[in-house]
């Protein structure tokens, strides 16, 4: 397994602890600790793409595990923000199912040998949301960062129906026999 595999498979075995942090311990230590993990976990998405990438290291398990590490990392601080109420449930609905669409895409187009790469607003999308469960976590209830919280919250809104769009107009082909 190379470093890019390993270092997918440590963002998956960071969600339990990323998880334990929020749950267990009390805020906000326990947020600050998730905070922590959460944004070691990002970078070991960056990381891992960057290395395959620039070292020829790109594997099917790469390409199959990184983006299902990245919707499982992002899934569970979307649902603990709904059980913890700090998002309404119909955002995380939309943000995940815009996952579920692209994956079903994807898994279409592999089946007619078409690979769909991740595009720009996908990773606008990635980021913005990444960054927005990052000040979520942080908010603790100060007017300023309240503020710029939900601002993140309805770009990542925005940016994840424009990424959805986006896949589905450039490649609706792949439904065409």
């Amino acid at each position: 397994m190379n470093l890019a595999n390993k270092l997918t498979l440590f963002r998956v075995i960071l969600i339990p602890f990323f998880l334990l942090s929020l749950y267990v311990i009390d805020a906000p230590y326990g947020n600050i600790i998730g905070v922590i993990i959460f944004i070691v976990a990002c970078l070991t998405d960056f990381l891992d793409g960057h290395i395959a990438r620039s070292r020829n290291l790109v594997t099917n398990f790469g390409k199959f595990m990184d983006p299902l590490a990245d919707k499982l990392l992002v899934s569970s601080a979307l649902i603990y923000f709904v059980e913890s109420q700090e998002l309404a449930a119909w955002i995380v609905i939309i943000i995940i199912s815009r996952e579920f669409i692209i994956s079903g895409f994807r898994l279409v187009a592999a089946n007619t040998g078409k690979v769909i790469a991740a595009g720009w607003w996908g990773k606008i999308k990635t980021a913005t949301t990444m960054v927005m469960i990052i000040v979520v976590l942080c908010s603790f209830d100060f007017e300023g960062i309240v503020v710029i919280e939900q601002i993140l919250i309805y770009a990542s809104l925005l940016f994840t129906i424009i990424s959805a769009l986006d896949y589905i107009t450039k490649n609706v082909d792949v439904f065409k026999e």
